[in-house]
């Protein structure tokens, strides 16, 4: 298992990661939250099995160098590295229906350390709305973080402090429907844009009314087919760049360092 150093230079570069259910981007961030090299991306692979993700991954990131550590948002509900569940690579097809197959073999899989493996480096693994929040979080009071993409991620901070992540996403909706399912790429495509964004509205208004949040980011590829006034007054969308460029907060906020 790679060594997490206790302190790192002052202008250590991480390597970002942000895993989609369609597709994969990475670039270099530096110690400051700036991307300063080019972003480099590519279709998320279906099947894609643990093993496909990290070569591909390893592909991907192939032309960037310089870095010391890595920051890895993923799509699922990941604890201390490990992933517990991830609904879009449990399809052996995008949209499609779970593969027991699939599921087993992500199920428990560390993927923190196959990937500190893979780039023999320090690696953090977190969910993606965790990671997008650490870019954007201002540091007070009670602030939610939900992204909108092939499905629905959550994340919640108090002060600044990234507190343990919960796929509230998962709890019921509408009309049978989590929030994950209703919102999620498929649902937009199959109801339309204009029918699904009132769907969005709602569900920012039944999240404020479980957790009373003095703010709301709104991420994901989807945030940017709303407009400011679907996410209320306190509520902001922010650029799909989050995802990587939170990779540098996201060391802070978990080890300290």
């Amino acid at each position: 298992m790679t060594t997490i150093p206790t302190t790192w230079p002052h202008d250590v570069l991480t390597l970002g990661i942000d895993i989609g259910g369609t597709g994969l981007k990475a670039g270099i961030v530096d110690s400051q939250g700036v991307m300063v090299s080019d972003r480099v991306k590519m279709p998320t692979p279906y099947p894609c099995p643990p093993p496909r993700l990290v070569e591909a991954l390893v592909e991907l990131t192939a032309p960037l160098s310089g870095y010391l550590r890595v920051s890895v948002g993923f799509p699922g509900l990941v604890r201390r590295g490990i992933v517990l569940e991830v609904p879009a690579f449990s399809r052996r097809e995008y949209g499609g229906p779970p593969d027991p197959q699939l599921v087993h073999q992500w199920e428990g899989f560390h993927l923190a350390d196959a990937l500190a493996h893979a780039f023999n480096l320090p690696t953090l693994v977190v969910n993606d709305a965790d990671m997008q929040g650490a870019a954007v979080v201002e540091g007070h009071g009670v602030e939610f973080v939900m992204t909108l993409g092939t499905g629905v991620g959550t994340a919640l901070f108090n002060d600044g402090t990234l507190l343990p992540h919960f796929d509230l996403s998962h709890g019921p909706f509408r009309k049978g429907m989590t929030f994950d399912i209703a919102l999620g790429e498929a649902r937009r495509q199959e109801i339309g844009t204009r029918r699904w964004r009132p769907q969005v509205v709602k569900a920012i208004e039944c999240f404020h009314d479980m957790l009373f949040f003095d703010r709301i980011y709104v991420g994901g590829g989807n945030a940017q087919r709303l407009d400011p006034a679907d996410v209320g007054t306190k509520g902001v969308i922010v650029p799909n760049t989050a995802g990587i460029l939170g990779g540098v907060r996201i060391w802070q906020m978990t080890s300290g360092t």
